[in-house]
């Protein structure tokens, strides 16, 4: 059974960073933790894609699309390559798609919304940076605990 992350606030209160950015969830697991890994991009998904045709060995990507809802940064077919590369899960500051198909894998996600439009492939953008998310700052190696309440973050 997964932790609640209103339980793990109360028991370390401002030892974690509560992300305060309202996402939504998508996939069959609807609470998700692991160690970080990151990606920042912008409209152009090749990283994001690269880096989940690895080894997850229970990790979350997170990436910082700057808040884009222009473009799609995640799909299916790359939302399966991280189910089959055992990843938790991936918080998404940007938008997905194949939504319904997402729905169905056992993967965690987190997005600000959805948008059917592909989003580039020319690989701009930066991997296992510290990103900042709303004030939160995602490290590469820190925690990261998500369910339905939302998203607390190791300091």
């Amino acid at each position: 059974m997964a932790i609640a992350t209103a339980d793990l606030y109360d028991e370390f209160g401002e030892e974690v960073q509560s992300l305060s950015l309202q996402l939504r969830s998508f996939g069959r697991r609807s609470a998700f933790d692991g160690q970080i890994r990151t990606v920042r991009c912008f409209e152009d998904n090749a990283l994001l894609k690269a880096v989940l045709a690895t080894p997850g060995a229970g990790a979350v990507l997170v990436v910082d699309g700057a808040g884009s809802l222009e473009t799609a940064l995640m799909g299916d077919l790359i939302a399966a390559s991280a189910v089959a590369n055992d990843w938790a899960g991936v918080v998404i500051n940007g938008a997905i798609r194949d939504s319904v198909a997402i729905d169905a894998l056992e993967l965690g996600v987190k997005a600000l919304g959805t948008n059917p439009r592909k989003s580039a492939k020319l690989g701009a953008g930066e991997t296992d940076v510290a990103l900042v998310i709303e004030g939160v700052v995602f490290r590469p190696g820190a925690h990261l605990y998500s369910d339905r309440d939302g998203i607390l973050v190791e300091r």
